[in-house]
């Protein structure tokens, strides 16, 4: 079995160090200060994590393939590697949506057909009148319309069908569907889905986390009046962590136009600028628990009719250089946010695979940023099959160094 030895500097949540690393078999399997002649080695510029994860994608991909056009689990793939992404969790609101063992079964079988590189998770969906899978899968709960049809119409009927689904991992979509049914005739869509929506929805998903005694997981947060509620129920001794989106951290109301308001439409919607500012500070104060795309692409016609979402895959490394050179994160909090946490996440799903950090026994997937290379996002350089960004001619303070996937280098 062949090991390769990587020199350079490391980072875990708890420590930043120079040293070496050896890989063999797909696994970290020695750390320390000298363990021989390195096969590579990486400059002082560089930060060497444990490879980075996205817990919150759509990929488009399912059994009947009706959307693949957009996207499907090899060009996500093919994305996430372009971005320094080595393992992704899929949300389940699919035409052939995964709800029960069966059909989760299939998606699984659909996702091992494509042999796609990087490890890919399946979220299974909460929806009216379903009940808990027979073996482990974290879960997802849509409270109001997004894309798709897996969604409730009352939080009385989510809370109804989460009864069935006590002690499980449920992340929240945090919209309540009948405020949202109160403004949808609002004049844009900021309106329509204003941060009241998120706020209610925020409560009872902290209500029934307690409820149901749930490890539960606020998706794409956004509004920062309800960073204290957060706060108040982790006081309380709650299971709950918080996703936050590079689109909410980046953009604001502030940069919408008559122009771009088709493409920088997501649920829930960009917000006022002192939410921005506050999901950074909760970002760094570790209010907010991981950066999560919620990758979701379209086609730019889709975008300009009405359809909700921004792809982000392949800008996420470039996105974290941003985060360290202009805001004022450290390589430790990124490894934190980007590596261990959303290892945490998969881990229980994952074995024996171990993702998140770089120790011995973990996976050998690692993520090299570059802090002294700049990128300028071109549309010709993206993965993605929907074939556009949000950050098109924007130019991040670093760039993607290299990408390792269970000890092989893939970029």
């Amino acid at each position: 079995m062949s090991s390769t030895i990587i020199a350079g500097r490391f980072v875990n949540p708890e420590r930043e160090w120079t040293g070496q690393i050896r890989l063999e078999g797909g696994t970290i399997v020695e750390v320390g200060e000298q363990l021989g002649s390195p096969d590579v080695e990486f400059g002082e510029d560089c930060y060497v994590f444990a490879g980075m994860g996205d817990i919150h994608i759509h990929a488009r991909d399912d059994q009947s393939e009706t959307q693949t056009y957009k996207e499907d689990f090899r060009t996500a793939a093919a994305a996430a590697v372009n971005g320094g992404v080595v393992q992704v969790a899929d949300m389940p609101n699919n035409p052939v949506a995964p709800i029960d063992d069966a059909s989760y079964r299939a998606k699984q079988q659909h996702l091992a057909a494509r042999n796609v590189p990087i490890q890919v998770t399946l979220y299974a969906g909460i929806g009216p009148g379903t009940r808990p899978l027979s073996f482990a899968v974290p879960y997802k709960a849509y409270m109001g319309p997004s894309v798709g049809d897996l969604f409730f119409s009352t939080l009385a009927d989510l809370d109804e069908t989460l009864a069935h689904y006590r002690g499980q991992c449920v992340s929240f979509h945090c919209e309540d569907p009948e405020l949202l049914e109160q403004h949808k005739s609002a004049a844009t869509h900021e309106q329509r889905r204003p941060a009241e929506c998120e706020l209610s929805a925020t409560r009872f998903a902290l209500q029934m986390i307690e409820k149901y005694e749930l490890r539960g997981k606020l998706c794409h947060y956004s509004v920062g009046e309800g960073l204290p509620l957060i706060r108040a129920a982790r006081a309380k001794g709650l299971d709950v962590t918080c996703e936050v989106t590079p689109h909410h951290l980046y953009y604001d109301v502030s940069d919408l136009t008559d122009e771009n308001r088709g493409w920088m439409q997501m649920n829930p919607p960009l917000r006022d600028i002192a939410d921005r500012k506050a999901m950074l500070a909760a970002l760094h104060d570790g209010t907010l628990d991981y950066l999560a795309t919620d990758h979701a692409p379209h086609t730019l016609e889709e975008n300009a009719a009405g359809i909700s979402g921004q792809p982000h895959l392949d800008t996420y490394g470039e996105f974290v250089t941003w985060l360290m050179a202009e805001q004022g994160f450290t390589a430790r909090q990124v490894a934190a946010f980007c590596a261990e946490n959303p290892g945490r996440f998969v881990n229980p799903y994952t074995a024996p695979l171990k993702f998140g950090r770089i120790e011995p026994g973990y996976v050998a997937s690692l993520t090299v940023l570059n802090l002294a290379r700049p990128t300028t996002i071109r549309r010709e350089n993206l993965k993605t099959k929907c074939g556009w960004s949000p950050f098109e001619g924007v130019t991040f303070p670093g760039s993607i160094e290299a990408v390792y996937i269970r000890g092989e280098r893939h970029k």
